[in-house]
C-alpha cells in the first residue's frame, strides 16, 4: 500500500483559506468575518465628526491595519488558486479587491476611503461558513421568480409610471395657480404624485386646494389598492415553478379546466381524469 504524500507548504495553506470543513480552515473564516465587521465599524465611526477629532488617529490606524490584512489575504488567494484570472473575475474575487483599493485610492482622492463599507459584502462568506446553504438556495428561488415575472413586473412599473405623469399633471393643473404652491411645475408635480402613489409622504410639499387634496387622497388609496400587485406576481411565478404549469385538459364530468399535470381526479368535482 502506498504512502501517502505529506501536504506541501501550498496545499496547506489553500486549504486553510479556501476549506471551510476543516478547524483550522473554519478559524480562518471565523476571524476573517470579525475582521469584515470590525472594519466597517471603524468606517462608520470615522464619518462621525467629534469621534474622528477624538480618535481619528486610532481609526486610521485600525484602518490601514485591516486594509493591509485584507491585501495579503487577497494575494494569498490568487497564490494558491490553481486559475488566478477566474478567481479575480469571479464575485468574491471583484469584492476582495474592491475591499482594499479605497485606502490605497484615498492617498490620492480625497475621502475615497468611505468606500471601504463595501467590505460588508464580504460578510456574504458566512452562508458557506455557516453552512447556511439551504439560505442561499431560497435566495436563488426567488431570484428565478423575480426573472420569470420580469416582463409582468416591467409592464406594471410602466401603467404604475404612465398613472404617476398623468396624476402629477392634474396637480399641476389644479394647484399652480394658488399663491405659494410647491407644485411650480409638472416634474415636482409628477414627484409629488409618486411620493403619493407609494404611500410615502415625506412631507416637503402638501396640496393647498380642496380638489388637491381629494386628488391626493385618491392617490393614497390607489396606491394601497396597487401595492400588493408585484408582490402577486412574482408569488404566482414561484407557485407555477413549484406545482408546475395546468394541463388544458377539461374534466369529463363537468368540463372544468385548469388541472396541473399529474392530477387523477378533477378538482372540482371529483371525477377521474382520462
Amino acid at each position: 500500500m502506498e504512502e501517502k504524500e505529506p501536504e506541501t507548504l501550498k496545499e496547506r495553506l489553500w486549504r486553510i483559506v479556501f476549506e471551510a470543513e476543516t478547524p483550522i480552515g473554519k478559524a480562518f473564516d471565523v476571524i476573517l468575518l470579525w475582521a469584515i465587521v470590525l472594519s466597517v465599524i471603524a468606517v462608520c465611526l470615522e464619518s462621525v465628526d467629534s469621534i474622528r477629532e477624538s480618535h481619528g488617529v486610532m481609526l486610521k490606524s485600525a484602518e490601514w491595519f485591516f486594509t493591509v490584512l485584507f491585501t495579503i489575504e487577497y494575494l494569498m488567494r490568487i497564490l494558491l488558486v490553481r486559475r488566478p484570472m477566474r478567481y479575480v473575475r469571479s464575485f468574491y474575487g471583484i469584492v476582495d479587491l474592491l475591499s482594499c483599493l479605497p485606502t490605497y485610492l484615498a492617498l490620492v482622492f480625497a475621502g475615497a476611503h468611505s468606500l471601504m463599507v463595501i467590505r460588508i459584502l464580504r460578510l456574504l462568506r458566512m452562508f458557506r461558513v455557516l453552512k447556511m446553504v439551504g439560505h442561499v438556495r431560497g435566495g436563488e428561488t426567488l431570484m428565478r421568480g423575480l426573472l420569470e415575472s420580469r416582463a409582468k413586473i416591467f409592464v406594471f412599473f410602466f401603467a404604475v409610471f404612465l398613472f404617476s405623469v398623468l396624476a402629477g399633471t392634474l396637480m399641476y393643473l389644479v394647484e399652480s395657480g394658488e399663491e405659494g404652491t410647491h407644485f411650480t411645475n409638472i416634474p415636482i408635480s409628477i414627484y409629488y404624485a409618486i411620493v403619493s402613489i407609494t404611500t410615502v409622504g415625506y412631507g416637503d410639499m402638501v396640496a393647498i386646494t380642496t380638489v388637491g387634496k381629494m386628488l391626493t387622497a385618491i392617490y393614497v388609496l390607489t396606491g394601497y389598492a396597487i401595492i400588493a400587485v408585484p408582490t402577486g406576481i412574482v408569488t404566482s411565478e414561484l407557485l407555477k415553478k413549484h406545482l408546475g404549469d395546468p394541463s388544458s385538459d377539461a374534466c369529463p364530468g363537468c368540463g372544468v379546466h385548469g388541472h396541473l399535470m399529474d392530477a387523477r381526479f378533477c378538482r372540482k368535482c371529483g371525477e377521474k381524469l382520462d
